[in-house]
């Protein structure tokens, strides 16, 4: 049975594992990304959710709330969403999906928001089939 709960300190290893699934051209500071997963656990703004199939991570997904002007109050933003590559479109990401909206919403969001990179096509299709609009551009800029 799939169980989505809150991701502890104890489930970093597995996130990493799907991390590197996700990011496959990124070069990883382990340790860094570790500083920054623990920060983010004690972050009030952050929500970081895991699913578990038998005691093991086969998905993840992470929450920022923040206030927008633009909005006129508070906005979720998904930062991260995998399911392991040998469990895809089964229906767990639709589920981690909800949580994350149910979440938002406890949160008293009033809009939740993604961004992903042009080239995922499969992913662009998942957020149409559960409502999400093409809205902006995203735009980065490197500071360090």
């Amino acid at each position: 049975m799939f169980n989505i709960i809150k991701a502890d300190k104890n489930d970093f290893e597995g996130i990493f594992l799907l991390l590197m699934q996700l990011w496959v051209d990124k070069k990883f500071d382990k340790e860094k990304l570790k500083k920054a997963f623990l920060s983010g656990l004690e972050d009030d703004a952050q929500e970081y959710l895991v699913i578990k199939y038998e005691k093991q991570i086969v998905g993840f997904a992470s929450l920022t709330v923040r206030n927008s002007l633009w909005i006129e109050g508070r906005i979720g933003h998904i930062d991260e969403l995998i399911i392991d590559q040998k469990l895809r479109s089964k229906g767990i990401g639709t589920r981690l999906m909800q949580e994350l909206i149910k979440l938002a919403k406890t949160k008293g969001c009033n809009r939740i928001e993604a961004d992903t990179g042009f080239q995922r096509k499969r992913t662009h299709k998942f957020y149409e089939l559960l409502g999400f609009e093409k809205r902006a551009y995203l735009y980065s800029k490197k500071l360090i």
